[in-house]
C-alpha cells in the first residue's frame, strides 16, 4: 500500500500521483487490460492547497439521462458540502480510463481527512 501525504501539496500533483500508481504505470509488470495496481491512501487531504481562483474555475458535471438532466457544479460548492477529500476522489476518478477497471481501481483508493 502506497500512502501519500497531502499536506501542503497541490490537488493535481497528489491526485496524478495517486492515479499513476492505481493504474500500475510505475511497475514494470504494467499491463493495461490487467489491474496490476497497487492500493493507495492518501491523508490530510484536508489540507490540500488550493486557490480560491481554482476553485471558480473547477466544475464537475452529472447527466441523468433525461432531457435538462445535466447538473453543474463547481468546485467551490462540491468543498462545502462534501469537503476536500471529495474534490481529490473527483480528480483521481476523472484521470483514470473510462473501462471496467475504474471502478475496481477507485475500491482500492483510501481517503482521510
Amino acid at each position: 500500500m502506497k500512502i501519500i501525504d497531502a499536506n501542503g501539496r497541490t490537488l493535481g500533483r497528489v491526485a496524478t500521483e495517486a492515479a499513476v500508481t492505481l493504474l500500475g504505470k510505475d511497475k514494470a509488470s504494467f499491463e493495461r487490460h490487467i489491474y496490476s495496481g497497487a492500493p493507495v491512501k492518501i491523508v490530510n487531504a484536508s489540507k490540500i492547497r488550493i486557490t480560491p481562483r481554482k476553485l471558480e474555475e473547477i466544475y464537475h458535471t452529472r447527466y441523468s439521462g433525461s432531457p435538462g438532466g445535466l447538473r453543474v457544479t463547481k468546485a467551490k460548492e462540491t468543498a462545502e458540502k462534501k469537503g476536500y477529500p471529495e474534490l481529490l476522489k473527483l480528480a483521481i476518478y476523472h484521470m483514470l480510463p473510462g473501462n471496467k477497471l475504474r471502478r475496481q481501481m477507485m475500491k482500492n483508493l483510501k481517503i482521510e481527512k
